[in-house]
């Protein structure tokens, strides 16, 4: 019988093991993150709203970026929140791109949309001052706020303490972390190019990406 969600250990492996036995890029999976996070923020935007992209100094940070240079691209008024040091190699590099796209440095005095992509489904608890502090700030604000992958400040027993998400755009597959959030928030699954033997490997069937490649679940 095939399963509906996977585990953050479970989806931890199908994508270790995605990069290894097909050479998966992880700058291409980034890419696809990213895009579908822009296209997901752009259907909430409008020409006005001001955007805040909160980043970490990992792989879903990267993610953000991604989206911040496309939002930037496409015209929107995109600002980066840089929660810690921006020091690993692809973050860097796409920190660096995202502001020659025209994306600014630093919080806005008001955001009408808060993006979470400080950390992924890696992330340990507790949390450093510095994303205690970021995430109470967008907690307080008036924004609409949308998670990249999971809640930064998630609990594993799936109670949401840190990040007050109305969205989240989880990655490839359902996750099981997400199956308690509080009532009204809305999931997405967004396809990163994992190809469809992979999930079957895993025994979860894969969302119809060929259809829609940002489906709510």
């Amino acid at each position: 019988m095939q399963v509906t969600s996977l585990s953050l250990d479970a989806f931890k492996e199908m994508d270790y093991w995605a990069v290894e036995k097909y050479n998966l890029s992880v700058v291409l999976m980034m890419e696809n993150a990213g895009l579908q996070l822009a296209r997901l923020v752009a259907k909430r935007a409008t020409k006005n709203s001001v955007v805040t992209i909160g980043i970490g100094n990992g792989n879903n940070g990267g993610g953000g970026l991604v989206a911040a240079l496309r939002l930037a691209a496409w015209g929107f008024n995109v600002n980066l929140d840089l929660a810690v040091s921006i020091t690993k190699d692809l973050p860097k590099a796409q920190l660096k791109k995202a502001l020659l796209f025209g994306a600014k440095e630093g919080i806005p005095e008001k955001t009408d949309i808060w993006v979470d992509a400080y950390l992924g489904f890696s992330q340990r608890l507790p949390l450093s001052d510095a994303f205690i502090k970021s995430i109470a700030l967008a907690n307080t604000s008036s924004a609409f706020k949308i998670s990249l992958d999971i809640p930064v400040g998630i609990s594993k027993d799936g109670e949401l303490f840190g990040f007050k998400a109305n969205q989240i755009m989880t990655l490839a597959a359902p996750k099981t972390i997400l199956e308690k959030l509080p009532s009204g928030v809305e999931v997405f699954v967004a396809d990163i190019g994992i190809p469809k033997s992979v999930y079957e490997h895993f025994n979860i069937k894969m969302p119809n990406f060929s259809e829609n490649q940002l489906i709510s679940l």
